[in-house]
């Protein structure tokens, strides 16, 4: 399966300087989920409990949000069309999606997940799809055919989400918040996507290094980084795993990669998934005005 966190886990690790004087020392905790790496880093006297307890967390969850974990609220959620009571999470998910789709035109819509089946079908049989396959699959999709409510979550027929463009920043966002309840001040959390309370090595907060260079000091605030081609259909290096759910197709490379902060990661990651989509530079700098707080940390032309 493809997999954008892998990428970024590994290209926008925080590179950490000298440390400053802190009340307890720095501890580290990785693990995984979702596929991907998850390291925690967190100064606390009692941080090991808290990061074992934090990564029960993330895989609870991991039983939520992932598109390949049998069973999943996702995963039910896809296959029934029905979420009865849904958990809260993926009610508070959802719609943040759907105010960055609002805001991107259309750009950003969890809905391709049929156009991605389609696309990964025909590239098992190693064929493209057919104008007539990328049709009807499009004509499936559209956030017109999800309905949100406390009681129930529904998909018109036909409809299937994928969250992989907003999820990561937001299981980053509930591990903080699951974090600071319990007294904790000082912590960088890694998702693939990165939320970073108080404190860090530096007087700035923590230097998170972008992977097309620079860094960003981060500080009770996220960061989310999206690369058309960090993952790819087949391994090609060309046919990008992000899908344009206006035209139907692979998008078209503008940019090597987009960083955006804000404060919420996953309104960070939602954007800088539609900011691969968007035309110019300018664009993306209006989406994000759409959303107070956020601010493009780096836009790097293909």
């Amino acid at each position: 399966m493809l997999n954008r966190r892998r990428f970024l886990s590994i290209a926008a690790a925080a590179s950490l300087a000298p440390g400053l004087a802190r009340a307890a020392p720095l501890h580290v905790e990785t693990g995984v989920a979702m596929g991907a790496r998850v390291t925690l880093r967190l100064a606390h006297p009692d941080a090991p409990a808290l990061a074992a307890a934090a990564m029960e967390e993330i895989r609870r969850l991991e039983r939520i949000f992932s598109l390949y974990l049998p069973g999943s609220a996702l995963v039910r959620l896809n296959e029934t069309g029905r979420a009865e009571a849904p958990a809260f999470e993926l009610l508070d998910c959802l719609t943040v999606a759907g105010a960055v789709h609002g805001a991107s035109g259309g750009r950003f819509d969890p809905t391709v997940q049929t156009l991605w089946q389609a696309e990964a079908r025909a590239r098992e049989r190693g064929a493209a799809l057919t104008p007539a396959e990328r049709q009807d699959a499009l004509a499936r999709t559209g956030w017109a055919g999800v309905t949100l409510d406390a009681g129930a979550i529904t998909l018109r027929p036909g409809v299937a989400l994928t969250l992989n463009g907003i999820a990561q920043g937001y299981v980053a966002d509930r591990v903080a918040a699951f974090l600071a309840a319990r007294g904790l001040e000082e912590a960088l959390i890694d998702t693939g996507e990165m939320v970073a309370l108080a404190g860090g090595p530096d007087p700035d907060g923590w230097p998170v290094r972008l992977s097309e260079g620079g860094t960003v000091a981060l500080r009770r605030r996220a960061l989310a980084t999206s690369a058309p081609l960090g993952m790819t259909f087949g391994g090609d290096g060309r046919t990008s795993h992000i899908l344009d759910p206006i035209g139907g197709g692979p998008v078209q490379p503008l940019w090597r990669a987009v960083s955006i902060s804000a404060t919420r990661a996953a309104v960070a990651d939602a954007l800088s998934t539609a900011a691969c989509l968007m035309p110019d530079a300018d664009a993306v700098a209006r989406l994000c005005r759409r959303f107070p707080g956020a601010h493009v940390e780096a836009a790097v032309p293909a």
